[in-house]
This record gives structure tokens, sequence and C-alpha cells, in this order.
């Protein structure tokens, strides 16, 4: 069941266009990974599905409506980032009794529980808090809400390595008791691949990449050995990234490439970061990819690299 989509959805601030030509769908209990550099559109595309920005052009539809000045829609958001701005005279135990006004699921045990996990003073005023208490903050209210539709737009980079543990496996561990549907965007890739079920890659406002992250994972591979032999083997697929070291070459490919390598081709997995990076790069124009003849060609500039 889909909790949320964009259909031809395009964003544009004057002359800049920020999102172009978008769709996707959100399904019911997984957790999304919307991924890409910073200034790709991740934050214009979160503002929009919960209704704080319009589309120039496209439909958007959540929970079956149109989410701008909904409160039935809203109400079952919960929309976290970094810049979440709270009154002056509010202590984190007024964060909380808001958003225990907010959302209809919230645990205000739960909410306790992580505060004291994450070591903040709940009485506290939340303009004196530093930056990762209130990125704590913002964390707490998003795992505590348990909204239908949960996304957090980067609100844990304040969190040192070990917080951000700490809410990844809290996400992890109350998800499985209380499914819904959850998007982190992010650019620490790597640190939230074992939680993503479904990757949605975003770069100059353009969707690259939609799928389940394994099933994107088992598209790609990394082959390494002599240069011929890899060339031979890389013949007809995809090359996202290459590097070469005298007589040794090691490309990064994608289009099912086989798993097992040869006598002198090694194969390895690529990691869910790498992917989206070689991936990113290959729109950008500067890896190389296969020609009709197998031959190594510059994205960039058209130039043979054989």
């Amino acid at each position: 069941m889909s909790v949320a989509a964009m259909r031809g959805v395009t964003k544009r601030y004057g002359d800049t266009t920020a999102v172009r030509d978008v769709s996707f769908a959100l399904e019911e209990n997984r957790v999304y990974g919307l991924l890409g550099r910073n200034g790709a559109g991740k934050s214009t595309v979160m503002r929009m599905l919960t209704g704080q920005d319009f589309p120039t052009e496209g439909e958007i539809e959540v929970f079956g409506e149109r989410p701008y000045e909904n409160a039935g829609v809203l109400g079952r958001i919960c929309f976290i980032k970094e810049s979440l701005k709270y009154p002056d005279i509010f202590k984190v135990r007024h964060a909380f009794s808001a958003a225990s006004l907010l959302f209809s699921n919230w645990d205000a045990d739960y909410a306790e529980q992580l505060a004291d996990e994450f070591q903040l003073p709940t009485r506290k005023s939340i303009k004196k808090l530093s930056r990762g208490q209130l990125s704590a903050v913002g964390v707490i209210i998003g795992l505590a809400s348990r909204a239908p539709l949960t996304l957090f737009d980067e609100p844990y980079l304040g969190l040192d390595a070990v917080a951000r543990q700490r809410f990844y496996d809290h996400l992890l561990a109350d998800y499985a008791e209380h499914p819904r549907t959850v998007v982190l965007s992010t650019h620490l890739i790597d640190e939230v691949s074992d939680l993503i079920e479904h990757v949605l890659v975003i770069d100059s406002g353009r969707i690259l990449m939609d799928g389940g992250s394994d099933e994107l994972r088992a598209q790609a591979v990394t082959v390494s050995g002599p240069r011929r032999a890899v060339e031979e083997f890389a013949s007809g697929y995809t090359v996202l990234h290459r590097e070469e070291l005298g007589g040794l070459l090691r490309l990064t490919l994608s289009g099912g490439v086989p798993r097992q390598g040869t006598d002198s081709v090694h194969v390895e997995p690529v990691s869910l970061q790498q992917l989206v990076v070689r991936t990113t790069q290959l729109a950008d124009g500067h890896a190389l990819v296969r020609s009709d003849h197998g031959r190594a060609r510059d994205g960039h500039n058209g130039r043979e690299a054989g």
C-alpha cells in the first residue's frame, strides 16, 4: 500500500530548478534512504511531501490526499530536520509535551527513556542546549512520535558517532515493534546502509536510483587485475569508475555483472555508499562508460581511453 507518492513533480525557485520531474512512491512499513549530495534536492522533496512547500508542476499525494493545509494528513506525519526551531521559552520537557498533542501515537515513557540514554536534561532551556543535545531532542521526538510517516532530514548530524549509533539501534528496534514508513535523508550512507530497505538517490533534482537496497547492490561489483584481462571481463557492462596503476586496472561495473571472477580477475561486492557515489559521478559525466565496441570512453568529453 502506498503511503505517499510524487508524480512528475518539478519545483522552481525563480530561475533555479531544485527538483525536476520527480516520480516515486513510498510504501507502507518500509525504511527508505533518500540519498544524495548537499543541494541535490533532498530537503525540497521532504518539504513538499510534508506540505511545507508547493510543487511548481506535478502531483503529490500523502495517505491518498493532498498534504497542503490538510490537518488529517499532517497529523500522521512527523518531519524532523536539523534546523528545527522551538519557541525561546521552551524547555525540553515543553517540546515533548507539545509533541504529545501533535502525535496520537506519542509514547511519553519511551521519550523519557531516550532522554536518559542520550543524557538530555529535560528541564533545561532549549536555547541553552549544545548542538548535540538539540539533535537529541529531534531524534527523540521522531522516534517517540511513532507517526505512520516519519521523515528525518539529517537531524542526527550534531550527534557524535556513539550517539548516532544509539539512534540507529533504537530506530531499528522500535521499527520492528511498531512498523511505520521511515525516510532517512543523509549523506552518511555507510552508517545507515544496514537500516535502509529501499534506496532513492537524487542528484541535481532528478531521481537517479529507485530500488531495493539489496537488489541495487547486486547489480554492481568492483573487478580488478591485469588491465587486458579486466577490460575483456568488463566488455558490455557500464563502467561507473576506473582506476589504473601501472599494468593493473580496477573498475566498478554495473549491469548484472557476474559475481565470480577468473584466475586473473578478482570480483568483490560494492558497498551502498560506493554505488551511490559512483552512480552520481557517472551522472556528472566524470566516469568512464562502455562504448558499443567494449572500449572505455570518457563520458565527459567522449575521448576513448583505450
